[in-house]
């Protein structure tokens, strides 16, 4: 059996040199390993003001709607990132249009990043990751079968700037438009 536990492998729990915060060290050389949060990039496509979203094919939260996004791959942008996601779960080629917002997930340790992003074409198919795709009128999105609160605060972010060409991108929700998200969820729960 091959193990992942640094505790495995000679590490010591303690806090390095010049840092603050408790790591895992190399008992032997010192070698710090650090554990960071992941980047998650993504996209809120339009076509002929139509939403493209993906019912995903994959835990966590198969079978919910969300955005064409996943995390970032070594030596990519972030925008590369949102490009290769959507090829990958949509089969499709989307063109970047500007930053939308950044949400911080300390919970989980995530920081998504979210690109507005458009089709010139509605060519699309279901990726591996991706059970169904397609493109929803606004009162059409599955609201209540989102897979993730940060799904709702890019599509209202996005429908709050959407014919703007110059804005402060979006930051975490608050307010009335958090509580909405996590209302969501919460039906969600009691299904």
């Amino acid at each position: 059996m091959t193990s992942s536990d640094p505790a495995d492998f000679g590490f010591a729990r303690k806090i390095p040199d010049g840092d603050s915060l408790e790591r895992d060290v190399c008992k032997d050389c010192g070698w710090v390993h650090y554990e960071n949060p992941k980047i998650v990039v993504g996209s809120v496509v339009t076509f002929d003001d139509r939403f493209l979203l993906c019912r995903r094919a994959i835990s966590p939260r198969k079978g919910f709607w969300t955005l064409p996004a996943g995390f970032m791959e070594q030596q990519e942008t972030t925008a590369q990132g949102a490009v290769r996601e959507a090829h990958e779960e949509a089969n499709t080629d989307i063109h970047i249009r500007d930053l939308l917002g950044i949400y911080d997930i300390p919970h989980i340790s995530q920081v998504q990043i979210m690109y507005r992003a458009y089709l010139t074409e509605a060519v699309f198919s279901p990726g591996v990751e991706s059970l169904e795709v397609a493109l929803f009128e606004w009162a059409d999105i599955p609201w209540d079968d989102l897979a993730f609160p940060t799904v709702y605060w890019a599509l209202h972010h996005y429908a709050e700037i959407k014919d703007k060409d110059s804005f402060v991108p979006f930051g975490n929700a608050t307010g009335e438009l958090l509580q909405k998200s996590f209302d969501v969820m919460r039906r969600q729960e009691k299904r």
